[in-house]
């Protein structure tokens, strides 16, 4: 278990994430990718392809092409396979081409009761886009958060590199 815990924790690093705080009470968590196209054609694909890019073993019924984010306040980012239905997380805050902010807990933090925030950031460089992605979860666990919190985050580092493979892959 501690070998792939210690995997994963470097897995992460090349992705450049970083867990960037941790406690007794949660942990904040940032990945960062920089990607050709522009931060309107970024946003754009991000919530209108999801299911294009989003890991399928990261879902709960295997088929990322049952994701939807419903880009405005009250929003949901929600799966649907037939009668199954979940709801991963609420749209809270939305700037096109700059912000998107969602909360709850994604997978398995659901079901530990556990909350946070996750922003999606789009800056604009000479570059085409950096992508940002903060996921900051707090909550009570019997176990604490260190061997949580990096699992977290390379879960994030999949699904942000997800995004950027998708986005690098000619859809400009």
């Amino acid at each position: 278990m501690k070998f792939w815990l210690f995997s994963l924790m470097l897995l992460s690093q090349f992705a450049n994430a970083k867990v960037q705080y941790l406690s007794d009470t949660g942990f904040i968590l940032e990945n960062r990718v920089q990607v050709s196209t522009s931060a309107d054609k970024s946003w754009q694909l991000m919530v209108e392809d999801v299911g294009n890019w989003w890991p399928q073993d990261h879902t709960w019924w295997g088929q990322a092409s049952n994701l939807s984010i419903e880009a405005k306040a009250g929003g949901c980012f929600c799966e649907i396979s037939g009668d199954k239905q979940a709801m991963h997380m609420q749209v809270v805050f939305v700037e096109p081409g700059k912000l998107l902010r969602m909360t709850g807990g994604l997978g398995p933090l659901q079901g530990m009761g556990l909350y946070g925030a996750l922003d999606w950031q789009f800056n604009t460089n000479d570059k085409g886009t950096e992508i940002i992605l903060s996921y900051k979860v707090h909550g009570t666990s019997a176990k604490g958060f260190a061997e949580l919190a990096p699992i977290v985050d390379h879960v994030q580092s999949l699904q942000l590199g997800g995004l950027a493979d998708y986005l690098n892959s000619g859809h400009k």
